[in-house]
């Protein structure tokens, strides 16, 4: 329903089935979690005060919002959940703001279901610095993917 990719023009789904190259921006230590529905990994893009944000999506490929049934939702909800309390922990941050799009009118771009998970800082200037993220370097995101991996195991 409503769909403007396919599995085979994913990005996201490489990495979902072990392939780290080109294909993807994911790496490896990126990913701080994963179950049979749902992987965890620190968003490859870095926006201004909110560096290191975590991403979790569905294990298969689901496109959107409207493509997505309810156990894979529900798994999506608790362990986004689970990573905003993390997050609190390991990154002291003010708050936690999701962030969930849904085709290109929507700022969908990534066509695979992905929920953005972002620490909140008092006068981080998100508003403007998300959409102004630019892509980090490989060897800064897997300190961020550590915390998280260590403090989700506490849990």
């Amino acid at each position: 329903m409503y769909n403007h990719g396919t599995k085979e023009d994913c990005y996201i789904c490489p990495a979902l089935e072990g392939s780290f190259g080109d294909a993807t921006w994911i790496k490896e230590p990126d990913i701080f979690y994963r179950d049979e529905f749902v992987m965890g990994y620190i968003s490859s893009k870095f926006a201004k005060g909110n560096e290191g944000h975590a991403i979790i999506v569905p294990v298969a490929h689901i496109e959107n919002l409207y493509d997505l049934d309810e156990e894979t939702g529900a798994q999506l909800m608790a362990v986004s959940a689970r990573v905003a309390r993390a997050l609190k922990k390991t990154r002291g941050c003010d708050g936690v703001t999701i962030v969930q799009n849904n085709e290109p009118a929507g700022d969908q771009h990534a066509f695979h279901y992905h929920m953005h998970i972002v620490p909140r800082f008092e006068g981080d200037d998100f508003q403007t610095e998300f959409f102004l993220a630019e892509r980090s370097e490989d060897e800064l995101r897997p300190p961020y993917a550590d915390a998280l991996r260590q403090e989700l195991s506490n849990q």
